[in-house]
């Protein structure tokens, strides 16, 4: 099933497209319009998201950033990340 999902941060928008099934992430896509730096960042975090349990998802998040310090993200942050998730997790399209 696909959910989609987005949050307006203060500096860009960030949208989650999550293809899952059996509660399983079989895929997802991470787009918007803010600026993140390094730029495969987005690549990467997708890759650390694909295989894990829905519930799983928000810790997945704030754990590939805890480790990440050579992120640079102006105006936006991992809350907004998690925001973006979250509606894309209520929201079934």
């Amino acid at each position: 099933m696909k959910k989609i999902g987005e949050h307006k941060a203060k500096k860009g928008l960030i949208r989650f497209e999550i293809e899952e099934k059996d509660n399983v992430i079989m895929d997802v896509k991470i787009t918007g319009d803010f600026f993140i730096y390094p730029e495969e960042t987005i690549t990467e975090l997708e890759d650390a998201l694909r295989g894990k349990k829905l519930e799983e998802l928000e810790n997945a998040i704030e754990d590939f950033f805890a480790v990440r310090l050579d992120v640079e993200m102006p105006y936006i942050n991992v809350e907004d990340f998690k925001m973006a998730l979250k509606n894309a997790l209520s929201e079934e399209k």
